[in-house]
């Protein structure tokens, strides 16, 4: 409880970093009442004012939620031409020589582990699969880490991490070997059984894809806990093979093609951020 009673402002600045600082989390009316030692009438018309403001700038939503476990939660919500502009940024970077490795590589770990853009790209898969209303977010060690938990924060939902090996400090864990759909080699994966309930929701969320393989691993390893995969996102595909061993995903970025000789690479939006560019109707 404050020790002086606060003014409007001060009260929406703070009713907002509370909200915005656990996303997709209800929160009762009463803790912001409690904080701030304002009614819940009062923090009522506060919430409202949050509420326009984030909708009248396409900052994310404000939803109220009744009943005996009710309160508001904040839900980040990317628009389409905010989606297209940090794409837009993104392929100008990937593109740039200096990224090219030997062996026709391509240097993202800087992109990957930054916490500016693993919390705007988090954001936007978050938009895209919110509707499906997922239990938990999935990745696969290590380098999808970041921006899956930042996709599973703007969700408020758990982050479950498939492992490459089995830890025996996690207990029981089931474990399958797949083939990499680019290398033809076998790789593993494995989760404890007690990181997942049987019959879960999930979204998966992965840095990069090649042939599709480790996504089809990881639908092979849900089907042990039938897990139902509502949605795959990735940040980065490459166009070839054009054909992927999973066909119902989200890439962000098309890798189109990698020349060491020349240090040139070409990375463009993927077809679904195209249709987010596009005019309505078209």
């Amino acid at each position: 409880m404050t020790s002086r009673r606060l003014r409007r402002a001060q009260r929406v600045v703070g009713i907002l970093k509370l909200l915005v600082d656990r996303p997709g989390t209800v929160i009762p009316l009463a803790t912001f009442a409690q904080r701030f030692d304002a009614a819940k009438s009062t923090i009522s018309e506060d919430v409202a004012v949050i509420r326009e403001s984030l909708e009248a700038f396409g900052l994310g939503r404000v939803e109220t939620h009744f009943g005996a476990a009710g309160g508001v939660r904040y839900v980040p919500q990317i628009p389409p031409a905010e989606t297209v502009g940090v794409i837009t940024d993104l392929c100008r970077l990937l593109s740039s020589p200096e990224r090219v490795l030997p062996g026709g590589f391509l240097y993202m770990t800087d992109i990957i582990f930054s916490p500016v853009w693993a919390a705007a790209l988090g954001e936007i898969f978050a938009t895209r699969f919110r509707e499906t209303e997922p239990d938990y977010v999935l990745t696969v060690e290590t380098k999808g880490i970041p921006m899956a938990l930042m996709t599973a924060r703007a969700l408020g939902r758990p982050l479950v991490i498939l492992r490459r090996d089995i830890r025996v400090t996690e207990g029981t864990a089931v474990h399958i070997n797949y083939v990499s759909a680019s290398t033809r080699r076998i790789q593993s994966m494995s989760l404890p059984r007690r990181a997942l309930p049987v019959g879960a929701r999930v979204v998966f969320i992965d840095d990069f894809m090649r042939g599709g393989g480790t996504a089809r691993g990881m639908l092979d390893l849900m089907d042990e806990f039938d897990a139902r995969v509502l949605g795959i996102g990735v940040l980065l595909e490459t166009a070839e093979p054009g054909s992927k061993l999973v066909q119902d995903y989200t890439s962000l970025a098309v890798l189109e093609r990698v020349d060491e000789a020349a240090r040139l690479a070409e990375v463009a939006p993927s077809a679904w951020v195209r249709q987010l560019a596009a005019p309505a109707g078209s």
